[in-house]
């Protein structure tokens, strides 16, 4: 895995773009890009301080959004050209979204509302908050 590119945005947070690509036979490799950023929960992303304690106390402080572009077998001359590609579509089409000012506590909300709304994922008794 290796870090290629760090994408300060405007939101203050920051995109981590790794290569996670590996050969998978002598000719042909799996490219992967994957996309992380970190997100530490603050208590103004949430309407209630109840709903930041239940998130940290399953996510902890912090919660990473991920992003995984893959394609197997992959010819090797070929492994740049698909990488970049991928890379392009990504700042295109997602880097915008994330960039947005309301994305910090969209995320966090949609967190804490998946813990709501599957708690039996999370080691909750089925229908409680805690």
């Amino acid at each position: 895995m290796k870090l290629v590119e760090e994408i300060s945005l405007p939101n203050g947070l920051v995109a981590e773009i790794w290569d996670q690509s590996r050969e998978i036979a002598a000719d042909t490799t799996k490219v992967t890009l994957l996309v992380r950023i970190k997100l530490t929960l603050k208590k103004e992303y949430f309407s209630n301080p109840g709903q930041l304690r239940i998130t940290q106390r399953i996510f902890g402080p912090d919660i990473y959004y991920e992003l995984k572009k893959e394609r197997t077998f992959v010819s090797n001359t070929e492994v740049g050209h698909v990488f970049k590609g991928f890379l392009e579509e990504f700042k295109r089409d997602v880097l915008p979204y994330l960039s947005r000012e309301k994305f910090p506590a969209g995320f966090a909300r949609s967190k804490y509302l998946d813990i709501q709304k599957h708690p039996y994922k999370y080691g909750l008794p089925t229908g409680k908050e805690s």
